[in-house]
């Protein structure tokens, strides 16, 4: 294991007192831990069931603790929780990355901190912990990790993207559904940049947006737009 953080029986158990579990099976964590650049016996098949477990598991924890919420935001809410950038946080609160077992290649190009890498090590480590120890000790490991973050979750509102805030300003006022319109694609093909327009056609008002992609750049212009609608609306009060 000359490319992982974990060298000595120490380190693997300090990873798992901040788990808050202990395998019975330490091969399974060993292949949790180790990434498909190191070799033929990797997580992939442990992250796909991880993902699912924790899918399921904040799911039911949303359901019970949001009674009265609707599916919406309750699959908004779960999408916070199980996202990427969630998912390295928490990575990175359990020290997850000095014990990951890297290729060289990975090694060289700093691939131990990059967001999508952890957050595959945290949902292939759940995975793991289900076939060692069954469902409820996935469960119980879940709650203590996320524990802080279903204690305080986020305002739907704040998780709603641009474009369907500003669909929702619109709906709620009978007015048109916005229109986006590709105006320019600038760049090399491995960094091209975006410009959109988003129009209001019943009011003729415009404006532009950018991004990395059409997405990125209409998702922009929702967001000027929704800032320009809201200041003519401060202004007309």
């Amino acid at each position: 294991m000359s490319n992982s953080g974990i060298n000595d029986d120490r380190a693997i158990e300090a990873l798992q007192t901040r788990v808050g579990h202990v395998f019975s099976d330490q091969a399974l964590l060993q292949q949790a831990l180790t990434h498909r650049s190191a070799g033929p016996v990797h997580n992939e098949r442990l992250e796909f069931l991880g993902d699912g477990v924790l899918n399921f598991i904040i799911a039911a924890a949303l359901f019970d603790h949001n009674p009265q919420a609707p599916e919406g935001d309750l699959s908004r809410l779960r999408a916070s929780l199980v996202r990427e950038r969630t998912l390295a946080k928490v990575a990175a609160e359990i020290d997850l990355a000095d014990s990951l077992v890297l290729g060289p290649g990975e090694m060289r190009d700093g691939s131990r901190r990059r967001a999508s890498i952890l957050a595959d090590g945290v949902e292939a480590l759940l995975g793991a912990i289900f076939c060692d120890a069954g469902f409820d000790a996935a469960r119980a490991v879940v709650e203590r990790l996320y524990a802080d973050r279903l204690d305080n979750l986020p305002s739907v509102a704040s998780l709603k993207d641009s474009k369907t805030r500003l669909q929702e300003w619109l709906q709620a006022r009978a007015r048109n559904r916005p229109e986006y319109e590709l105006l320019r694609v600038t760049g090399a093909d491995h960094c091209q940049h975006f410009v959109c327009r988003c129009l209001l056609a019943d009011s003729g008002d415009a404006v532009e947006g950018e991004g990395g992609g059409r997405r990125k750049a209409e998702q922009d212009a929702a967001r000027r737009m929704l800032a320009h609608l809201d200041a003519n609306q401060e202004v007309n009060k």
